[in-house]
């Protein structure tokens, strides 16, 4: 089940800062990255962030996070992560296809590692096009993912 977070509740904050924690991990080592941005995250981003947060619920616990920054012209999913033990259940495709169905925009953006395998094979299933690769400070070369939606 997909419901969505009150990400400003702490103890939901802290759920979702775990899950990320735990998802930004195994990423980290998908990338060989030795300084990781995302696993620096302090708590009071997720609690005071404007984002909307999205989190798939297995038996009461939150096993996925997906978190959304929407406008009236975009929608740029910011985050999706999936706890490892529940790594390959379908849980990304479910907050993905739940994001794509859920937002009125016509653009949609997303960003990963370029050896992300897991991510870009499931962005591209999706529909979305690569328009960007660039590097980053911390050594990491990242993809940028559109998807164009005709309405």
């Amino acid at each position: 089940m997909i419901k969505k977070l009150q990400n400003n509740d702490a103890e939901i904050s802290r759920k979702i800062q775990s899950v990320f924690q735990d998802s930004y991990t195994v990423e980290a080592q998908l990338l060989n990255a030795i300084d990781f941005p995302p696993l620096k995250r302090k708590l009071e981003s997720y609690t005071n962030s404007n984002n909307e947060f999205f989190g798939y619920l297995k038996n009461e616990e939150l096993t996925g996070v997906i978190e959304i920054n929407n406008s009236s012209n975009y929608t740029h999913i910011q985050s999706l992560v999936v706890s490892p033990k529940f790594f390959r259940q379908g849980i990304g495709r479910e907050l993905m296809e739940f994001t794509l169905n859920s937002f009125g925009t016509k653009t949609l953006m997303v960003e990963t590692g370029v050896n992300n395998g897991p991510a870009t094979t499931l962005y591209k299933k999706l529909g979305f096009i690569e328009v960007k690769q660039w590097n980053t400070g911390h050594g990491i070369r990242k993809i940028r993912f559109e998807k164009y939606i005709d309405s």
